[in-house]
């Protein structure tokens, strides 16, 4: 056994819905005790850090159930089956914010939340965007509003906890260490 690991003994499929799943593991501890373990299973996502001609960042700002209240975000979606994380990445640029671009660079890639999940989110970037010459339909059941800032407002947004998400955070800190004019 490695250190650390805790092997599986057995699995119980608790929940099967149509973004994630809900199982819960009995393993072998390291020490030879057994433990119980819930996970949620997720496909992976992406998110796009995504700067205009004029430095502004592009967010959406939605309503987040599990919070219970509206949060600006940069635009994300999650993977479907068989697709390239790049190919998630160009779908929901234009589908959420309505740009396009020929250049989304990758960044790096990290778990949301390993403590009781297997979600992975790769976030990409672009300063090159057009406008779409027609709208792509998003989800049926996603409403997003589109705003775009300069750094010291999303920066002041993240004070007020009107950004208060980790891929977010992440992204903004990402263009103040690259001296980004957003």
């Amino acid at each position: 056994m490695k250190k650390f690991e805790e092997k599986t003994i057995a699995t119980k499929q608790v929940f099967e819905g149509h973004i994630i799943s809900l199982q819960v593991d009995d393993v072998l501890l390291p020490n030879g005790n057994k433990g119980k373990r819930e996970l949620v299973k997720h496909p992976g996502a992406v998110a796009i850090i995504a700067v205009t001609d004029e430095g502004k960042i592009i967010f959406v700002e939605q309503y987040r159930k599990p919070l219970e209240r509206s949060l600006v975000e940069i635009p994300a979606g999650k993977i479907e089956a068989n697709e390239e994380p790049i190919v998630t990445a160009q779908r929901e640029l234009e589908e959420e914010t309505g740009y396009t671009t020929d250049k989304l660079q990758y960044i790096t890639s990290f778990y949301t939340s390993p403590g009781f999940a297997d979600e992975i989110i790769h976030i990409y970037y672009t300063n090159q965007l057009k406008v779409l010459s027609d709208k792509v339909a998003g989800d049926d059941d996603e409403f997003v509003e589109l705003i775009a800032l300069t750094l010291e407002e999303a920066e002041q947004y993240m004070q007020e906890q009107k950004i208060h998400d980790a891929k977010t955070v992440y992204a903004i800190q990402y263009l103040k260490m690259i001296g980004t004019n957003a």
